[in-house]
């Protein structure tokens, strides 16, 4: 499906992008990252090469080492010419830095970065490429300094009711809004919530974002320029995940935030993981069969961690530190709800209606909506989510939770208290 379109008043009204060469910086990144991307691609060539010419057998281990003879040296020689045009690119761009400010936010700059870390974030925080998006909360597309005066700056009337939006895999705080709607500006005026829209690297794995969440979560509460009486979250996707390892990690780290966290709701999130993922991973073991597949095979393996914590829905550390992602297997650790916090689930069904007595034959697209309602056939897995507080919608994709009119009914319901 196509992604939202950009409304005319960012490019018209935003301010300078900001004043420390961030496009430079990810320009440079991005010659970076073209650079690795050449050489991985050489490698695989190189690798496949190896094991054609020394006739490696069909099923068993590659072949290892450099080819040799003049066909090595041409393999060589392309490594040392991409890393020396990447110097050369870099050198460059840090002398035009001042000629590459551009004004406004752009969507598609921030739709196409938001994409890259999804997919290979945390590669990027690895090798410190620019590209990497540091976590903050922000206000149409710029991050929000965390101090007092910052926050009355930015913000015209701050309310004690706050509601922080956290977007999912692959996307990022701008898309929230689709068409003319947004959930956060809707309940903001009948509701009387400040919304804040959570910005991530969804690269990274989900327990090390959600202890960066849980830290910003309580940053914010202190220096919010009114007392907090009231917070609640709103998860789509991977950030429902995200939202529960936060609540997990704040309190067990004593954070005062936990305890003013009201409401949390779930927008198709893969409470019990994505099937996708799941199969993404078997058909990587399979190609790593034969050392002819194994090179091209591993290209399939260019998933980044917060993608690879989909295939079970991990949330902690422990959840994938001990276990070698190609052997997949569900090895987390029981979490329940926050204790104290009213959870909501909302499931999507491309279905028009339901099959027969309540079964669902589709989810969303990518999440199933027994996931999405955190329903498991082991108890001792299943959340407790009450059934008053589970909707599914029809007729409704994964991205449509974002602006569905049934979706935001019922969000709106649950938060008035209805």
């Amino acid at each position: 499906m196509r992604l939202p379109q950009a409304r005319p008043r960012y490019e018209r009204d935003a301010r300078p992008i900001d004043a420390d060469g961030t496009l430079s910086l990810h320009l440079r990144g991005a010659s970076r990252l073209i650079t690795e991307a050449v050489t991985g691609m050489v490698d695989t060539v190189e690798s496949m090469h190896r094991n054609i010419s020394g006739f490696a057998p069909i099923v068993g281990p590659s072949r290892k080492g450099p080819t040799r003879g003049i066909t090595g040296l041409v393999y060589q020689s392309i490594r040392m010419v991409s890393r020396a045009a990447d110097v050369g690119i870099d050198t460059v761009l840090q002398q035009c830095a001042p000629l590459l400010e551009c004004p406004g936010v752009s969507r598609k700059r921030e739709s196409a970065l938001a994409t890259l870390n999804g997919v290979l974030g945390d590669y990027l925080v690895a090798r410190e490429n620019p590209l990497a998006i540091s976590m903050s909360f922000r206000k149409d597309g710029y991050p929000l300094p965390l101090s007092r005066e910052a926050l009355e700056s930015a913000i015209s009337e701050p309310s004690s009711r706050l509601l922080v939006m956290v977007h999912g895999l692959c996307m990022n705080d701008l898309m929230w809004q689709r068409g003319r709607h947004n959930h956060g500006d809707e309940l903001a005026r009948s509701l009387g919530f400040t919304p804040l829209y959570l910005h991530y690297n969804s690269g990274r794995h989900i327990s090390t974002n959600g202890q960066e969440f849980a830290n910003l979560l309580e940053e914010l509460v202190k220096v919010w320029p009114v007392p907090v009486d009231e917070l609640a979250i709103l998860g789509h996707s991977m950030g429902g995940l995200l939202s529960r390892s936060a609540c997990h990690y704040g309190r067990a780290a004593g954070h005062a935030w936990p305890d003013r966290l009201g409401k949390l709701v779930f927008l198709g999130t893969p409470h019990h993981g994505s099937p996708l993922e799941r199969i993404g991973n078997r058909v990587d073991t399979l190609a790593g069969l034969s050392p002819y597949i194994a090179p091209i095979g591993r290209l399939g393996k260019i998933r980044s961690a917060g993608v690879k914590d989909l295939r079970y829905g991990n949330i902690l550390d422990e959840d994938w530190q001990s276990f070698e992602p190609e052997y997949p297997h569900d090895a987390r650790a029981v979490v329940m709800l926050p204790k104290g916090t009213e959870s909501f689930a909302i499931a999507a069904s491309t279905q028009r209606e339901p099959e027969f007595a309540g079964a669902f034959g589709r989810g969303d697209g990518l999440v199933p909506v027994m996931s999405a309602l955190g329903l498991h056939q082991d108890p001792d897995r299943a959340l407790p989510i009450p059934a008053a507080h589970q909707c599914v919608v029809f007729g409704v994709n994964h991205f449509d939770l974002l602006d569905s009119q049934a979706v935001y009914e019922r969000i709106h319901n649950w938060l008035a208290g209805h």
